[in-house]
């Protein structure tokens, strides 16, 4: 059985070392990038109104074992995703569709479950319950900009482009920035 847990920012990091082993699993991130994608993940937690779910199984042999994660927070100027994807928003539709959907966001930061669990709902109930209640206008995050099973997770709950073929400056990977109205009613 597999059961959603809050954690704040406290936990959150306790809980690195794991949440760092299933996004390895989860995408396959070579060696050399998971000390940087660390100090990104720690930094997160201390952003505005974060939050984070674990999706724990609650049946495995040695105990309960978190199998995936999920977390976000308000995004802000000042940051990093923010502030870059803000720009080229602005620059593809103009400031006011940029403001309209970055001026008051919940970022989707991470959302990552374990290969061994994919495919089984729980992606789709970790975005739902970390959601759930939010207080911000819209939801937005970034995915790789080709058929994933993420990609096709997201537009099944609504989520729509905003920018395709979106590479991040210092990057060469193309992105698709995603986003949809709070709350999630209808996914």
């Amino acid at each position: 059985m597999i059961e959603f847990r809050g954690a704040g920012p406290a936990e959150f990091t306790e809980r690195l070392d794991t949440v760092i082993d299933i996004y390895t699993a989860a995408m396959r991130t070579p060696e050399e990038q998971i000390a940087g994608r660390t100090a990104i993940m720690r930094n997160h937690g201390t952003y505005p109104f974060f939050q984070c779910y674990f999706a724990e199984w609650r049946d495995a042999p040695e105990g309960p074992k978190i199998v995936g994660f999920a977390y976000g927070f308000r995004g802000a100027p000042g940051q990093w995703w923010h502030d870059v994807v803000h720009r080229a928003l602005a620059d593809r539709a103009g400031v006011d569709a940029a403001d309209a959907w970055l001026g008051h966001a919940f970022e989707l930061a991470e959302i990552h479950v374990h290969p061994d669990f994919q495919r089984k709902g729980i992606g789709r109930a970790m975005i739902t319950t970390l959601c759930a209640g939010r207080a911000e206008r819209t939801a937005v995050l970034s995915t790789h900009d080709r058929p994933t099973i993420a990609r096709h997770l997201y537009a099944s709950m609504g989520f729509m482009d905003l920018l395709s073929r979106f590479v991040f400056p210092g990057g060469f990977e193309e992105y698709a920035i995603v986003g949809r109205r709070l709350p999630l009613t209808g996914s």
